[in-house]
Order: C-alpha cells, then structure tokens, then sequence
C-alpha cells in the first residue's frame, strides 16, 4: 500500500471512530463544600458537550521509514518528547474522548501494516 493511501485509510478509520464513540458530557460548576465532588446547582454551571478536555496522538517509534518521512514533508506532527515521532489529533476540538478514539483506530490501521505506533493522550 502507498504511504498516502495509508494515511488515508487511516484517518478515515480515525474520523469514523471519532464520530461515532460515545461521549459523556461533562458538567462544570462550583462544588457544595470546600474539597466536594458534588456540583452546587443552585450557582452557574456549564455543559460541555465533547466531554473532558485534552490532547491525544499518535507516536512512531523508532521514528523512521517512509510512513514518517510522509509526515514530516507534510507537516503532520513532530518530534516526540521521550524519542519517536508524534502526530497529534488536531480534530473534534477538545474533546479527549473523541481526540482518543482518532488515534486508536488510526493506530489500529498503522499497526495493520506493521508500523509501531502508540497512542500518547492526557487529560487539560
């Protein structure tokens, strides 16, 4: 397979996945006590309807081989902190539930075709 149309087969996995998975929405507001987990109704609230907000991506390690050079030519992420080359999901704004899914079907398609990847994500 050519290294685009294996970018695209991913990222249509990743977009599909994106999509498609679940997302618990998440309500921000003031707690009841100091150190409470519950949310005070009666103050203003918020609902965020992508859930937690966060970043998620793809890393390639070793960072090497044609799939890589494709993504640097392209601009398509960067080099990873802790060594290999991370593309970060850009997409469905900050919704790390969706950012996830992305990644993990985009991951997926990658390690079809026998590219070590893993998917690096965290919590804003």
């Amino acid at each position: 397979m050519k290294v685009r149309e294996l970018y695209e087969k991913a990222h249509e996995a990743g977009m599909k996945a994106g999509n498609e998975v679940g997302v618990r929405p998440m309500i921000v507001g003031s707690p009841t006590t100091a150190f409470g987990s519950e949310i005070d109704y009666s103050k203003k609230t918020y609902v965020v309807e992508g859930g937690v907000c966060g970043f998620a991506g793809v890393v390639i390690k070793p960072a090497r081989g044609k799939f890589v050079a494709f993504l640097k030519e392209n601009d398509y992420g960067n080099k990873h902190y802790y060594g290999g080359y991370r593309m970060g999901c850009l997409l469905f704004g900050q919704s790390l539930t969706r950012k996830e899914a992305y990644c993990e079907a985009f991951a997926k398609v990658l390690g079809e075709e026998g590219i070590r990847c893993y998917v690096d994500s965290r919590m804003d």
